[in-house]
């Protein structure tokens, strides 16, 4: 008679064999689950980096509408900035012209005041002497009067190159 574990060996046999296929097939079928996970999370990974590269080109799209839109704003408050530089300097020519008139005004009265009489010579030295200082006063508050000019118009070209600029950002382009 043969040893029990000897008679048991062909059950333990077949037992193990189906122990190894259970876990090959269990084994297998996580092998097909992941395979088919990994394939779904490479789908969506692929979907989001289309959606991520669509924004992306929108977003620049946008940014670029209005960094157009803020270089047209600036061009134009330049454009508006020179122009009135140009009108300072023309007014500035304009009130030197204009000053050099009163200069030779007053120059003349004290010169045609100073050949009269001597009681009516003191009198027009006293009249030259006031348009003098009226023709000074007049030259100095002109001059004052263009650099105030000048400065207003150029900080009201810049307001509005900065205003457009907002709008441009505000609005989108």
């Amino acid at each position: 008679m043969k040893p029990l574990w000897l008679r048991c060996l062909p059950y333990f046999a077949a037992l193990a064999m189906a122990v190894g296929a259970l876990f090959g097939s269990y084994h297998h079928g996580l092998s097909v689950k992941d395979a088919e996970w990994l394939g779904r999370w490479n789908d969506r990974n692929t979907l989001d980096a289309r959606v991520l590269a669509a924004r992306e080109s929108a977003e620049r799209a946008r940014e670029q509408a209005r960094q157009q839109s803020i270089n047209k704003a600036i061009q134009d408050g330049q454009q508006i900035i020179d122009q009135a530089m140009a009108d300072a300097a023309a007014a500035r020519a304009a009130a030197d012209g204009v000053q050099l008139a009163a200069d030779n005004l007053a120059r003349r009265l004290a010169a045609s005041e100073a050949s009269g009489n001597t009681c009516a010579a003191s009198a027009s030295k006293a009249a030259a002497r006031a348009a003098a200082v009226l023709a000074d006063v007049f030259k100095r508050a002109d001059q004052r009067a263009g650099e105030l000019a000048a400065i207003a118009d150029q900080a009201r070209a810049r307001g509005m190159t900065c205003e457009r600029a907002y709008i441009a950002l505000s609005t989108g382009g």
